[in-house]
């Protein structure tokens, strides 16, 4: 019952809050974006939802205009030289991913699940496809994000989403959410244009 009905009730109720809450401080953020390098705050990339439906996430401008879109930051080369001195504090406090809790109001995401894919990563997509965790709603956080996160091999990552596609409960959403917040204040996981260095 809970996957079915009360998670969308409750991810529903929780992101409305949380866009209320926070209107004043996202507005100071997207100045300051806008101070640093002139273009739109916010920016859009196509990522895999629920039963592989394609749909628009949202997301603070932590990279300069010119950096190439729909590219991974660990597929870029040398991507340094694209973020924003505000960007890098931003991703560092993952406060880039905060435009997300739209998404979730609408339904494209959850507050807990397997972290949206970029369209075109296929090898991670082809990956979760094992699991069964292209079926649910992708997260604003997930096991595998509290779990490794950059530092993850696909193959790795895609089992913890498949992992979490079996545990998914009431008491393993606010496990994942309580792990999220220690994380981010840890810093932990986080690789600027790396992904896979966990040994």
């Amino acid at each position: 019952m809970y996957k079915y009905f009360f998670k969308r009730v409750i991810d529903f109720a929780l992101s409305l809050l949380a866009l209320i809450i926070l209107a004043v401080p996202m507005i100071i953020f997207a100045l300051i974006i806008k101070h640093e390098d002139k273009g739109p705050a916010l920016f859009t990339q196509r990522r895999v939802g629920r039963g592989k439906k394609l749909f628009s996430m949202y997301k603070f401008r932590s990279m300069k205009t010119s950096t190439p879109h729909d590219v991974p930051t660990h597929l870029l080369s040398n991507p340094e030289q694209y973020i924003l001195k505000s960007g890098k504090w931003m991703r560092k406090y993952s406060i880039d991913e905060l435009p997300q809790i739209i998404n979730i109001l609408k339904g494209d995401m959850s507050i807990v699940g397997p972290r949206p894919a970029l369209w075109n990563q296929e090898d991670l997509i082809s990956e979760r496809d094992k699991y069964n965790a292209n079926d649910i709603r992708p997260g604003l956080t997930g096991w595998a994000q509290i779990n490794g996160r950059d530092e993850l091999e696909i193959p790795d990552k895609a089992k913890l989403d498949g992992e979490y596609v079996k545990r998914e409960s009431f008491m393993f959403d606010i496990l994942c959410i309580v792990k999220t917040v220690t994380s981010v204040f840890a810093h932990k996981g986080v690789i600027e244009g790396g992904t896979g260095s966990m040994k």
